[in-house]
């Protein structure tokens, strides 16, 4: 006997005939002699709905109060699984985040968890139960209801799969793996087997939204059996796991990112401490930096740009504008209309002239590159946003996908 955690996504329960949909692939697993624990998101677009009424009610509303309204489309969905589940026969039971222990810290809407106290689950799984438990929240140190931020359901399964060593966390979504690039944009994408956990990181943080990219940081950490599935479709998924045969393929993966806005500090000291300056600031107020470029210094001045999440463009603007005398700037600008565009692949690093055959590609459909940025594992460039799915198509073509 083996235990098996699942997650299903929102659009995996979106109505009724889904959600049994959902029980039958629960319970099918539960008759091979398997413990099964079952993580699952609000139905459909419950979430943006919920958001919507808090706008309307108060759109400066606390972050305290918003999770403990987003965290009851989570609550919804478990109880009508395991009506479900009920109805076709078998012992469940549905919890909540602070009822499996998921315990968190304090940072309301992107709270990270601390532990996972796993008696009461435990007790559960021995009386034989399905045990259906609430994605993407958890339970502070005052014992408030918090949530982990978008995604927050696959690091929830996650985190269970590793707190209770499981033999294999299965992620079902509304695709049937991990392909090379948006099948939506792309025709021709090809579905992978299997793919690293660094891999599949990089291309979760680019963009690519299978899998939430704290998932696969955990499942890394802790060396959980994942498998990307299709919901609706019983074929074989994609296997995410630490080694995989990188000969073959050098680069993995197109992805696409449009949540990228850019900000341009313009005649800066050119002396030692003024990027710390910045980008201490941004820190401070927990702001992501992305790509970053720093012009040669001239006539003693230079210029830095950097990109941010465009949720944070506002925030980052107002802390530069309100250190305009410490940082010691000119002018500052920002631009939202923008994509970033990235190949990922974990056998890159050995082989040179990949960057080289990316850029050809888009010159060869003449897209101007504004911003780039290189590791080991991916090569990212920064486009106008109505080129990038034609970025996306040209760089897919430009690489040999199907060996």
């Amino acid at each position: 006997m083996g235990l098996v955690v699942q997650k299903f996504g929102g659009s995996s329960v979106a109505d009724a005939k889904k959600v049994m949909n959902v029980a039958e692939r629960v319970t099918d697993e539960y008759k091979k002699g398997n413990n099964v624990v079952v993580v699952v998101s609000a139905q459909g677009d419950t979430t943006d709905e919920l958001i919507e009424k808090a706008n309307e009610i108060n759109p400066n509303h606390s972050k305290r109060e918003m999770d403990m309204l987003l965290s009851t489309g989570e609550q919804i969905s478990i109880s009508l699984l395991a009506m479900a589940i009920e109805k076709l026969g078998f012992p469940v039971i549905s919890l909540t985040g602070w009822q499996v222990g998921m315990k968190t810290d304090s940072n309301y809407s992107q709270a990270r968890i601390r532990k996972i106290d796993t008696e009461r689950i435990c007790m559960e799984l021995d009386k034989k139960n399905i045990v259906v438990v609430a994605g993407f929240q958890g339970i502070n140190k005052y014992d408030d209801i918090t949530t982990l931020g978008r995604g927050g359901s696959d690091t929830t399964a996650v985190a269970l799969a590793a707190a209770l060593h499981a033999d294999i966390c299965e992620i079902y979504t509304d695709v049937d793996g991990v392909y090379t690039t948006d099948p939506r944009i792309v025709k021709d994408a090809v579905k992978l087997s299997e793919i690293s956990y660094d891999e599949m990181l990089e291309l979760a943080s680019l963009g690519a939204n299978v899998l939430h990219n704290r998932s696969v940081e955990m499942a890394k950490k802790y060396n959980v059996n994942l498998e990307v599935k299709s919901s609706f479709q019983r074929v074989p998924g994609t296997v995410v796991k630490e080694e995989v045969d990188m000969e073959k393929m050098l680069v993995r993966g197109v992805a696409r990112d449009n949540d990228v806005a850019r900000i341009a500090v313009i005649g800066l000291k050119d002396e030692p401490g003024t990027a710390f300056k910045i980008f201490s600031l941004l820190s401070k107020s927990k702001i992501n930096v992305d790509i970053i470029l720093q012009s040669i210094g001239r006539e003693n001045t230079k210029d830095i740009s950097f990109t941010v999440t465009e949720g944070n463009l506002n925030k980052a603007l107002e802390i530069l504008e309100q250190n305009k005398d410490l940082i010691g700037y000119k002018d500052i600008s920002s631009s939202t209309n923008l994509s970033k565009v990235s190949i990922v692949g974990a056998g890159m690093v050995n082989n040179p002239g990949v960057a080289s055959k990316m850029f050809e590609a888009l010159f060869e459909s003449s897209i101007n590159i504004h911003m780039i940025s290189t590791s080991e594992l991916k090569v990212s460039v920064l486009v106008d946003r109505d080129v990038a799915e034609r970025a996306v198509k040209a760089i897919h073509d430009k690489f040999d996908f199907t060996n």
